[in-house]
């Protein structure tokens, strides 16, 4: 049977699909074109072909994620329903405990952009558009009335700040929190960031893994 030929971007995504999982298994400083290739049962110079160098191809595999947990918060803060509930399943999704983005990905994504100035503006730019995003729905639901939050900016910041804090506890310390410890601290920070009183926590529905609200 004929192989069917793949298009540029097809082919393009493959290979960034290929190096995030590659990554994710070996890490930055061990993964290697050629595990890349042989992934996909292609030619190194393939790879090459594509992205020049192993440097270009790791920026792209992380812009690449970068591109796929965006879409996923646009699509739930883009939901049909109160702020409160679009920023409560963002940041449960999200948060360590949640379903979001391979925590050791990014993790060792944080630490090799120190060095790498490609990688380090890809990291830059989601979290400005994370910290943009949960600005605008809080801001949303100060408009409406929903909750009081005289500084949706900083609340956003501190917000990112506690979640990314929770990861790296979780998923480099082993033991060091629970998952439960830890989703309980973040909603006990949304609580106090919104001015909500202790009970709203048990009158918001609980989000189920898709993301979606449980009765």
């Amino acid at each position: 049977m004929a192989r069917v030929r793949m298009s540029v971007a097809e082919r393009r995504e493959d290979l960034l699909r290929a190096a995030v999982e590659q990554i994710e298994a070996r890490g930055v400083a061990a993964v290697r074109i050629a595990d890349v290739a042989a992934v996909l049962g292609v030619s190194n110079a393939l790879v090459l072909y594509h992205f020049a160098t192993k440097e270009k191809l790791v920026a792209a595999a992380f812009a690449y994620a970068a591109e796929g947990d965006l879409a996923r918060l646009r699509k739930l803060l883009g939901r049909r329903t109160t702020a409160l509930r679009r920023l409560r399943s963002a940041v449960r999704w999200y948060a360590p405990t949640g379903q979001a983005k391979g925590w050791r990905l990014w993790i060792e994504g944080w630490a090799v952009s120190l060095r790498e100035p490609a990688l380090r503006e890809v990291a830059r730019d989601l979290d400005r558009q994370w910290k943009a995003a949960l600005t605008g729905v809080i801001a949303d639901g100060v408009a409406a009335g929903e909750f009081r939050c005289p500084d949706p900016s900083g609340t956003a910041l501190r917000l990112t700040a506690l979640l990314d804090g929770l990861a790296v506890q979780l998923t480099a310390y082993d033991g060091a929190v629970s998952r439960t410890r830890a989703q309980q601290w973040v909603d006990e920070a949304l609580t106090r960031e919104l001015g909500l009183p202790q009970r709203a926590e048990s009158t918001e529905p609980v989000q189920t893994s898709d993301g979606a609200d449980a009765d």
